[in-house]
């Protein structure tokens, strides 16, 4: 039985990792005592006793408790926006490099990517490996999440009895912490144009990318480029082209996947064949956060990557 100890297990993601690894076969989680949760002898002497230490903190303290799990030798995976592009950091989105798996698996310390991150990643990161998007393209993402992406404060405020907006858009200062991490693993030459939103909702976004398409290229081409580079992919979805859930139609709706820690790409053109909508639909709580995060663990374990990612 591997142990593991989650720091910060009583935040929003904390709550769901431990969740879905209270039925795991082959992981036990240990705590730390309430009392002692900022002692940090006792804090080390329990990462000295576990093989992973999940850090589900703000980033600031993600940063001290990663030095101490690195003084015990303790390996780490945080899912905090602290070390999303740090050196010596292995980034934790299995499904964009044929050889992530494994870098992963043999890491010491691993990053768990950013909900806005994995959807644009996904969708950026094949086509620009593939040449059929530039990297040195200036590009849009718009996006919409339900409001536990914003953590207790948020949930609060939006499951209160206090007045909120049905739709509301922010990071209108163009500095989204997710955007360093969106820009360095898509190999993108620029930081994109980022407008995230919330909506009265709990869970559930769409990441969107829209496209003027150049001459001599088409939507149903991007269309084969994701269908090519996730073929076989357990966790990643690719509709088919042009296709709108009958049930929903003619919206596309961030709902669906509530639960589950799969993402589901669609791409959508028009006629003409000049322009394209690329649309990542996710759960921000699961492959946007606590479901990549015991995929991740999984696989540095070592154990079958699918144990306990979905919330039923």
């Amino acid at each position: 039985m591997k142990k593991v100890f989650i720091d910060g297990e009583s935040g929003t993601t904390g709550l769901q990792v431990r969740q879905r690894l209270a039925n795991h076969p082959h992981v036990q989680v240990v705590s730390i005592d309430p009392s002692e949760k900022r002692n940090i002898d006792a804090k080390k002497r329990l990462m000295s006793e576990v093989d992973v230490t999940i850090l589900c903190l703000p980033d600031d303290a993600s940063k001290e408790s990663a030095l101490l799990a690195g003084e015990v030798g303790c390996r780490v995976l945080d899912a905090s926006s602290a070390h999303r592009i740090a050196d010596g950091w292995v980034y934790g989105l299995p499904e964009i490099h044929p050889e992530q798996r494994s870098k992963i698996a043999s890491a010491a310390r691993v990053s768990n990517p950013g909900c806005y991150a994995t959807g644009a990643i996904v969708l950026l990161q094949p086509l620009v490996k593939a040449g059929a998007l530039a990297a040195d393209g200036l590009y849009t993402i718009n996006a919409v999440s339900g409001y536990t992406g914003g953590g207790k404060p948020m949930i609060e405020r939006y499951e209160s009895d206090e007045k909120v907006p049905t739709f509301a858009a922010y990071g209108l200062g163009f500095n989204h912490k997710h955007l360093p991490e969106i820009q360095t693993h898509s190999a993108l030459a620029h930081q994109p144009i980022f407008i995230p939103s919330v909506g009265t909702f709990a869970q559930g976004m769409l990441v969107m990318i829209p496209l003027h398409m150049p001459k001599g290229q088409s939507s149903e081409a991007l269309h084969k480029v994701f269908a090519d580079a996730y073929a076989g992919e357990t966790f990643v979805k690719v509709n088919p082209y042009n296709e709108i859930d009958p049930a929903n139609a003619p919206f596309i709706t961030p709902h669906g996947v509530e639960g589950s820690n799969e993402v589901q790409i669609s791409v959508y053109g028009n006629k003409e064949g000049d322009r394209s909508l690329l649309v990542a639909k996710l759960d921000n709580l699961g492959k946007g956060a606590s479901g990549a995060a015991v995929q991740n663990l999984n696989i540095m374990l070592g154990l079958d990557e699918s144990l306990c990612v979905n919330i039923d």
